[in-house]
């Protein structure tokens, strides 16, 4: 889940600001509404859990966490044992960097700093519980550079602003957000968009939307290049396609339940999948290596999770059935196992990471 970056004045707007702009002046790109609406809506909650409107990984099982925790020290051990940095984009509570760090230190894999790109304040406060020490950052420039860093982006691409283009009678033109009586709505918008849509995608029957994410693209190209000049690598899990592909992946959530996207802005978790495609090549285009696709289910299975269960359920027989429900969440197609990937990015020089098969993306 991401970090977002707030408004440049003393604070994100709130929902009705956010209204009375789109409705006083030109219509928002759909891009622009949801980078708005999730800065209001992380800057004002603990959006996790049960209380909350969603429920991550990391918060089903300590089981996604210690996987990942596996994940980084044989990583760190192939790699010859360096100094580096822990680095998580997104971390919500910091839950999954507490299992993982927990893990880690069994392997005497102790990173030289703990760095998480957070700026909601709600959430910065419940990391700072779990995690004493670890260092805040605003965005991705300001982590330090003196060592490799080990990243990890648990559902934080799937937050990040999407621009969407609709084909017209008329051709491409980018889908604006405006209001309409009392309601937002999404429209067409007057001015062509042809050059903006992938030329894979253009020869599209009428009403087809095409998504491009440019927040994403420029955050995983920083990422990369901090890669290649440190050494490291990157774990992202999200969910996701393996693209490009066409068709309108917009939803928002709340309570628990998809709800109208446009309906209440600032109140609302608003996401789109992640096209794993493009960020393997930006990540190869910077000069990094691209593992497979993997969905989730099958990369938590390879690096171990079924033992880990069981060595849980030994120590905890009482619980078998809640453990193996948590597993089930996690890994099962029909739950998060098929829809959410993950996908891995290395340094030149640095050992293929676990959990993957097949020839790099």
């Amino acid at each position: 889940m991401p970090s977002r970056e707030g408004s440049p004045r003393d604070g994100p707007p709130t929902p009705d600001e956010l209204i009375s702009q789109i409705a006083s002046a030109r219509p928002a790109t759909v891009a622009d509404y949801m980078a708005a609406a999730n800065a209001h809506y992380y800057a004002t909650r603990d959006p996790l859990g049960a209380a909350g409107d969603f429920t991550t990984a990391p918060e089903i099982s300590q089981m996604f966490g210690e996987m990942i925790g596996i994940w980084i020290a044989d990583l760190w051990n192939r790699a010859g044992n360096p100094a580096f940095h822990y680095v998580e984009l997104g971390p919500g509570r910091g839950t999954l960097a507490a299992d993982a760090l927990r893990v880690m230190a069994r392997f005497g894999c102790a990173p030289q700093g703990i760095h998480l790109v957070e700026t909601s304040p709600t959430l910065r406060e419940a990391q700072r519980v779990r995690l004493p020490g670890a260092e805040h950052h605003d965005e991705v420039d300001a982590l330090p550079d003196d060592a490799p860093m080990i990243i990890v982006a648990n559902e934080f691409f799937d937050a990040l602003p999407v621009h969407q283009y609709i084909r017209t009678s008329r051709g491409w033109r980018e889908r604006l957000v405006e209001r309409r009586d009392s309601a937002l709505v999404p429209v067409a918008g007057e001015v062509p968009a042809e050059e903006a849509v992938p030329a894979s995608l253009r020869d599209q029957p009428e009403g087809t939307i095409v998504e491009t994410a440019p927040v994403s693209a420029a955050i995983m190209q920083r990422c990369a290049f901090r890669l290649v000049r440190q050494g490291g690598a990157m774990l992202a899990i999200d969910y996701g396609y393996s693209g490009p592909a066409a068709g309108d992946t917009l939803q928002a959530v709340k309570a628990h339940r998809f709800v109208d996207p446009f309906a209440d802005p600032g109140e609302v978790d608003l996401t789109a999948h992640v096209d794993f495609a493009a960020l393997a090549d930006i990540a190869q285009g910077a000069g990094a290596a691209a593992s497979a696709l993997a969905t989730q289910g099958d990369w938590l299975r390879r690096m171990g999770i079924e033992a880990r269960l069981q060595s849980l359920i030994a120590a905890a027989p009482d619980r078998a059935d809640e453990l193996q429900g948590q597993r089930d969440r996690l890994v099962e197609p029909k739950a998060m196992g098929s829809l959410f990937k993950a996908m891995a990015f290395a340094a030149p020089g640095w050992p293929t990471p676990a959990g993957f098969t097949g020839d790099t993306a």
